[in-house]
């Protein structure tokens, strides 16, 4: 998949399955979740179950993740590195093509320790 370790941060997941042929992935977790990145400033939502469909570099179709912007939530339904345009920006897209890039970092193993520390 090629996308960052911390970038869906679930806890309690109680099923998780992926097609091979189609690419096709679930999880199901226990309750919805909300997760601050820190290095980026944003809320992000997780709902009870999350769906999409994983490429190289991509994830496309998704259903059950939202973000704060402003006093609004936006579904997320793209998630993709451009490896050859610019490997160290992740761009996340909502349904009407509006997208925001953000560094590859903000969602990597330094995020996923210092929430599993209680940091902030």
């Amino acid at each position: 998949m090629s996308l960052p370790r911390a970038l869906l941060p679930l806890d309690d997941v109680l099923e998780f399955g992926y097609n091979h042929t189609s690419g096709f992935v679930w999880l199901k977790q226990k309750k919805k979740k909300e997760h601050r990145f820190h290095a980026i400033g944003k809320m992000v939502s997780y709902d009870t179950e999350v769906t999409g469909f994983v490429e190289e570099h991509r994830m496309r179709r998704l259903s059950g993740v939202k973000t704060k912007e402003l006093l609004i939530w936006v579904s997320i339904s793209d998630i993709y590195v451009d490896p050859n345009s610019n490997p160290d920006k992740i761009t996340f897209a909502n349904g009407t093509g509006i997208s925001r890039s953000f560094p590859v970092t903000a969602f990597g193993l330094e995020e996923e320790e210092k929430n599993a520390d209680g940091k902030k």
